[in-house]
C-alpha cells in the first residue's frame, strides 16, 4: 500500500523501449510513467481523473475504506475500480488500499488500449503491461545483491497482467515485513499488488522465503512471485529470470 510522501523515481531513467514513446502523468499523489506507442498523455490524465474522482467519492462516503488494514465486504453500488480493489484485497487478506497502485495503473492502462496495443503503465513500482513483444521487468531490491541485477522476461502470450512489487526496505509502502522486494505476477494488476503486500507481510528474514512462497501459490489469481531477502532469493510459478 502506497502512502503520501514525494521520493525521486530515479530508475525512471533507465525505463525506456525503441518501439514505445514515454511520457508522464502526474495528479496529486498519483504519479505514473507509461510507455505507449504514441503519447497519450491527454488521455491517461482523463482516466488517472476518473480513477481518483471514484476513489475519493467512495473513500467521503465510506472512510474505512481508507484506512482498513483487513478486507472489506463486496459493495454492490462502488465503481468499477472500488469493487476490483475490494475483491484484490479479499483474496491476499489485506485492506483495500493495498490495491490501489495496481488498479490505477490496470485502470489507466486498458483505457490507453483503446487507442493502442501495447502499453506499460508504472505507479511506484506496480505495473500493468500489455505487449506483443518480450519484455523485460528489471527487479530493484534495495541494498540487496540481487537488485537491479536479475529481470523478469515476460512473453507477449502472458499480458496484459500485472507485475507488483512490495518492500519492507525500500520507497514508502506500507509493509509489516522486512522484504527487499516480493514481485508478484497476476493477470489483476490489483490482485498481484494486493498479494505482493500480503506476501511481504510475512517476510523478516531470509528463512521465510519458502513458506512465503507457498502462502503465494494459495491466493487465487496469482501466477508467479519472487522473494528477495538479502543474500537469499526464491520464485515460484510463471516466471522467467535472465540477468540485467
Amino acid at each position: 500500500m502506497k502512502t503520501s510522501g514525494y521520493e525521486p523515481r530515479l530508475y525512471r531513467r533507465s525505463c525506456q523501449s525503441e518501439d514505445l514513446t514515454p511520457f508522464s502523468v502526474v495528479v496529486k499523489e498519483t504519479d505514473l510513467f507509461i510507455l505507449a506507442e504514441k503519447n497519450l498523455e491527454e488521455q491517461a490524465k482523463k482516466a488517472v481523473i476518473s480513477c481518483r474522482a471514484a476513489l475519493e467519492e467512495y473513500i467521503e462516503r465510506h472512510p474505512v475504506f481508507l484506512t482498513s488494514l483487513e478486507p472489506l465486504p463486496a459493495d454492490d453500488q462502488a465503481s468499477g475500480i472500488v469493487s476490483t480493489m475490494i475483491l484484490a484485497a479479499q483474496k491476499a487478506n489485506v485492506g483495500p488500499m493495498a490495491a490501489v497502485a495496481g488498479a490505477v495503473a490496470e485502470f489507466v492502462g486498458r483505457e490507453l488500449l483503446n487507442y493502442c496495443q501495447q502499453v506499460i503503465v508504472e505507479n511506484g513500482g506496480d505495473i500493468f503491461l500489455s505487449s506483443t513483444r518480450k519484455r523485460l521487468v528489471r527487479i530493484f531490491a534495495g541494498r540487496s545483491p540481487f537488485s537491479n541485477r536479475i529481470c523478469l522476461e515476460i512473453e507477449p502470450e502472458y499480458s496484459p497482467l500485472g507485475v507488483c512489487t512490495s518492500s519492507g526496505t525500500v520507497g514508502h509502502s506500507l509493509s509489516f515485513g522486512q522484504a527487499d522486494a516480493v514481485v508478484i505476477i497476476s493477470p489483476s494488476a490489483a490482485v498481484a499488488d494486493a498479494a505482493a503486500t500480503a506476501i511481504g507481510n510475512m517476510v523478516k528474514t531470509a528463512d521465510d522465503i519458502d513458506q512465503a512462497l507457498a502462502a503465494a501459490q494459495m491466493i487465487e489469481g496469482v501466477e508467479g512471485a519472487v522473494i528477495i531477502k538479502d543474500e537469499r532469493a526464491g520464485f515460484w510459478g510463471k516466471v522467467k529470470l535472465r540477468s540485467g
